[in-house]
């Protein structure tokens, strides 16, 4: 039965009307019918509601989600029949001057409107719409294109020799040629047709490549996936309005008509983008009954929970107890880690030295693989964005992600700092303090008139080693290094700074754990436990208060200033060391399942911090031992509370340390 093409206009005007779609359309005329500049095409965009559509009109809607080319003619008659019947637009002469291009709100929650080059078979032969969400690894500079042109006969007595008769529009997946070429003929008279060229329409174009969500798990080096997948990239196709919508490193869902695009010998599946959404993000719905009782039992203090949760964090890779206050470390990066478009989220980098890399190594492998947007680089590939030439022809520029654009809101694990040449430290310490990557694109190389430069945020946490041992051996020691300092000379003092904390694993349960790791490997082996459930992953972004936790670590911060100031080069305290000081007392007060931040966080932060400093430069007057925040081994509850009775005593150091060299000592010696 042939469907009732009136009807269908009927209820498209019917919707139009009712979403208040008609409306717009009408204040969209008047601008073209107020402008002074003549017009070929006139385009519109029509928001569109499939599900209220097809309430309406079954046929309509199925048009709309299936059928789009034919669900576009349908609201074309009607925008063009309204423009002629209230005299909307004077300039225009015929239906085929109107674009019209339908912006459906949102596609059915079924598999067959996922777009998954996962699958195979792929039916991108349908010219439907399909939804595909992923990450942007790589995006074009914007270009041209040519959104619509008018053609007439060349023979001059063909009535199509003047008028709007032919008009050519882009349609998803044609290319520049479809749109514009030589060889069109006229259905009167079949003479050569001709471009008006003063009525070509440009529109900017860019191309970005995305991967699937699922393919985070490939750079993480790990999966705990028993099914096998290829993943791969797939081209988006960004027109007009949606063109610098979708940002390098982002995650997206994309509403779009899959098309076969031939480049040579090659053929790839691409998206033409109708609309670009950001994907709803969920928080975990509640702390787990485990966290819940051992929170109960460790309520007495404030500080064994995040305890007990360092002993025995990564369980299932090494023995409990071992390297505590670099397990604590991790956690409190782990929880620092944010998935949404925030620009002022807290990032915390680690920089670990250590005497047996392949311990640590497992450890930072292990840990990584806790939070999905997080990256083990590969030496094969780039850290920073690079540009390279699009693979599709044009000869423009694309830049490249990288892994730290692909780890953003989680964890770039770069590996030792050693494996990586000057220049590459050099831009390293460049992001770290800038939290910016900078890309250079030659426009003579490119096919541009100018030189650009763009820059690109890093919103990310970078975890990095360096092989102590290694260090020792290729450099003697000074009889002048101050007290406390690691012997890392081969390392650039300012990179090791540019890092939020430097940690160094001296403790005797790590350098002599050979045996223990091996008899624990071998009963995992034998005898594999379910996995623990995983204490960083996502607690909820709140706001946290902070009062005299505040004041505790501007007090450390000014005093700390004063104390580690060279005579040369001023002090050793950055204004970015505040910032550190800050994420490091709102992680632990976030993994301790609170949302205020105590005194008792920012003591450790501040203990840890300071442990950081005495590695980079030395001890100073306030000095604390290597092993600070975990002076002894957590084997029962009695040596809880003896780290609990020390943590004070280091509180009680610390406010004598602000006393003496803090502002108010400062301003009250100065009145003597």
């Amino acid at each position: 039965m042939r469907p009732n093409l009136q009807k269908m206009k009927e209820v498209a005007l019917t919707y139009l009307d009712r979403s208040g779609g008609l409306q717009k359309f009408v204040e969209d005329c008047k601008l073209y019918n107020d402008s002074k500049q003549s017009y070929a095409v006139f385009r519109f965009l029509i928001s569109v509601n499939p599900s209220d559509v097809a309430e309406l009109d079954t046929t309509l809607g199925n048009y709309i989600l299936h059928e789009p080319v034919r669900a576009t003619k349908i609201f074309q008659t009607v925008c063009f029949t309204a423009v002629k019947t209230l005299t909307l637009i004077q300039q225009l002469q015929t239906e085929a001057q109107m674009n019209i291009v339908l912006k459906p709100t949102h596609l059915p929650s079924l598999p067959c409107y996922t777009l998954s080059l996962c699958k195979f078979p792929f039916d991108y032969m349908s010219q439907r719409f399909y939804m595909s969400e992923g990450i942007v690894i790589a995006a074009t500079a914007i270009t041209k294109y040519t959104q619509g042109a008018r053609f007439v006969c060349s023979e001059e007595t063909c009535p199509f020799a003047e008028g709007f008769q032919y008009i050519r529009i882009h349609t998803p997946g044609a290319t520049e040629s479809a749109t514009v070429r030589n060889d069109f003929v006229c259905s009167l008279c079949s003479s050569p047709l001709q471009e008006d060229i003063k009525y070509r329409v440009l529109g900017d174009k860019q191309i970005v490549e995305m991967i699937d969500i699922k393919a985070m798990s490939a750079f993480q080096g790990f999966s705990t996936s028993k099914k096998y997948f290829r993943f791969q990239s797939f081209t988006v196709f960004l027109r007009d309005e949606l063109a610098n919508k979708m940002k390098i490193g982002n995650r997206y869902k994309v509403i779009g008509i899959p098309v076969c695009m031939q480049n040579g010998s090659q053929v790839t599946v691409c998206l033409e983008a109708n609309s670009v959404l950001f994907p709803n993000f969920r928080d975990p719905s509640c702390v787990s009954e485990k966290f819940k009782h051992l929170l109960a039992l460790t309520s007495d203090s404030c500080w064994r929970f995040t305890a007990v949760l360092a002993d025995s964090f990564a369980s299932q890779v090494l023995p409990p107890g071992i390297c505590n206050t670099l397990k604590l470390a991790l956690l409190l990066s782990l929880v620092q880690t944010n998935d949404r478009e925030e620009a002022t989220a807290e990032y915390l980098d680690l920089l670990v030295a250590t005497n047996d890399s392949l311990i640590l190594e497992r450890l930072l492998n292990y840990s990584v693989c806790l939070v999905a947007r997080s990256i083990k680089h590969i030496p094969s590939g780039e850290v920073f964005p690079t540009v390279t030439k699009d693979k599709h022809g044009t000869g423009i520029a694309s830049i490249q992600a990288g892994s730290a654009l692909l780890a953003k809101g989680g964890i770039c694990f770069i590996g030792e700092l050693s494996s990586y040449k000057k220049d590459k430290l050099e831009q390293l310490q460049s992001v770290l303090e800038s939290r910016t990557a900078t890309v250079f694109i030659p426009g003579k190389k490119y096919g541009e008139d100018i030189d650009q430069q763009v820059s690109l945020p890093i919103q990310t946490s970078f975890w990095s080693f360096i092989d102590a041992d290694f260090c020792s051996r290729k450099h003697t020691l000074k009889d002048d290094t101050p007290i406390g300092q690691i012997d890392l000379n081969l390392t650039p003092v300012n990179l090791m700074d540019a890092f939020g904390l430097l940690i160094h694993c001296t403790e005797p349960s790590f350098c002599h754990s050979v045996l223990p790791i091996v008899d624990f490997i071998f009963k995992k082996a034998v005898d594999p436990e379910e996995a623990s459930y995983r204490v960083s992953q996502q607690f909820k972004t709140q706001d946290y208060e902070e009062s005299e936790a505040e004041k505790l670590i501007h007090g450390y911060y000014l005093a700390s200033r004063r104390v580690r100031t060279h005579s040369t080069h001023g002090s050793y305290l950055s204004t970015a060391a505040l910032k550190v000081l800050i994420s490091l007392s709102e992680a632990h007060a976030k993994l301790s399942l609170r949302t205020k931040v105590l005194e008792e966080d920012a003591l450790i932060a501040i203990l840890l911090y300071e442990s950081s400093l005495t590695l980079k430069h030395g001890a100073s007057v306030f000095c604390v031992p290597p092993n600070a925040v975990f002076p002894f081994e957590l084997n029962s509850e009695n040596s809880l509370v003896q780290r609990d009775v020390y943590l004070m005593q280091c509180y009680q150091h610390l406010m004598q340390f602000i006393a003496t060299y803090g502002p108010a000592a400062h301003m009250l010696s100065s009145e003597d």
